[in-house]
């Protein structure tokens, strides 16, 4: 369970995350974040997914960034907001070379906050405590498929495709993969 102040430190995905307001804080209305998303952050490969369940808010608070939202690709400067609406397709990026800060909510916060610190799990484990550098290979694929089966109520991917993700956590599960 996630604790205020706490950092969601997801460094090798080239984002960092701390923990304004947990659910319990908000009686389950909302998880509150504040992101610092380094240079770069989800250039290549950008995950794009959906929360079915949840609304999900962004405000920049300093810097430029990229939202896919239902298909295309949109620009986003300090003092923006965009909403996603439950089950609609999306993603994020920073093509900056700046760190870009946002005010980021889930609503309601379902486990969300267990999702991400879950994500780290993942992270420790496929680089080794973060000795080695992140690459998504196959045991990569694998453990992210196990995290994200166990969150289908929270978020659900898009690209890569749901049923590969499904796939491999199917498989990762009967390998008795653990994070």
């Amino acid at each position: 369970m996630a604790t205020k102040n706490q950092i969601l430190d997801m460094t090798p995905l080239g984002m960092k995350f701390t923990v304004l307001q947990t659910s319990a804080d908000t009686g389950g209305n909302s998880l509150d974040l504040h992101w610092e998303l380094l240079p770069g952050c989800n250039m290549r490969d950008p995950f794009v997914h959906t929360h079915p369940n949840a609304i999900e808010t962004y405000e920049i608070l300093e810097g430029e960034m990229e939202f896919f939202v239902k298909n295309k690709w949109l620009t986003a400067k300090k003092g923006d907001k965009l909403t996603v609406p439950k089950g609609i397709t999306h993603a994020f990026r920073n093509p900056s070379e700046k760190i870009v800060t946002v005010f980021n909510t889930h609503q309601p916060a379902l486990k969300m906050e267990n999702y991400f610190e879950d994500v780290c799990k993942v992270l420790d484990k496929v680089t080794d405590n973060r000795k080695k550098e992140f690459r998504m290979n196959l045991k990569a694929m694998l453990y992210m498929g196990v995290l994200m089966n166990n969150y289908r109520n929270d978020i659900v991917a898009k690209s890569p495709p749901d049923a590969a993700v499904k796939t491999l956590g199917y498989i990762g599960k009967l390998m008795k993969l653990n994070y």
